[in-house]
């Protein structure tokens, strides 16, 4: 004879196993070093030329190609890539200076040429302004991830409001000193993106970033 025990027993073991449906599906790699790498090498590039180390205005379409496809698209996918990993500030940060690339390469290449030349800075500092208030509460939130981080967003904060300062006044001195921020700010980006793949694949502390949550 069956008994109701028995009957629960076998439909117990005929429900599928719940484990599958708890993962959250395969492991990606941290996606985090290659934004960072991205966003650094192009940085870098712009703020050598906003230093005024390199002299020749004309040499600046050299960090297009970087802004369209290692600072923009590479860093875009990082950010989409935080998403799936259930990060919440990379993926706002990567994603968002991903596009901060891109529309910087689109307004030089397309937009720039087309404004009247005596105000055309003054275009150039409201955009820059907007992404120095955009950085400034990203940079309240980076002091929960790393010291590392939180120096990338400090001085990338800094970086914009003196180029933004620089190009509303038309103020060239300060534009050179947002260029030597912005030199830093990618030594900062570089070395917060080695520490990522170096610490990664030594499986030690390499290179400290110092957690701050």
């Amino acid at each position: 004879m069956t008994t109701t025990q028995d009957r629960t027993n076998r439909i117990e073991a005929a429900a599928p196993d719940p484990a599958p449906l708890a993962s959250s599906g395969p492991l990606i790699a941290d996606p985090g070093p290659l934004g960072l790498g991205a966003f650094a090498m192009t940085t870098f590039v712009l703020s050598v030329f906003n230093a005024n180390i390199v002299h020749v205005a004309a040499l600046e379409s050299v960090v297009l190609p970087l802004a369209l496809f290692y600072g923009g698209t590479v860093q875009l996918l990082a950010g989409i890539w935080e998403f799936r990993k259930n990060n919440t500030f990379g993926a706002l940060a990567f994603c968002s200076f991903g596009a901060f690339w891109l529309s910087f390469a689109a307004y030089v290449k397309f937009v720039a040429p087309t404004l009247p030349a005596a105000s055309a800075h003054e275009a150039t500092g409201v955009f820059l302004l907007s992404w120095a208030i955009f950085t400034a509460y990203m940079l309240i939130a980076s002091v929960k991830t790393t010291a590392a981080v939180a120096a990338v967003f400090l001085f990338l904060d800094l970086t914009f409001i003196f180029l933004a300062i620089g190009n509303l006044g038309n103020h060239t001195n300060l534009i050179h000193v947002g260029g030597w921020l912005g030199l830093i700010t990618a030594v900062v980006a570089w070395y917060a993106s080695a520490a990522g793949v170096i610490n990664s694949t030594w499986r030690r502390t390499v290179l400290p970033v110092h957690p701050m949550a």
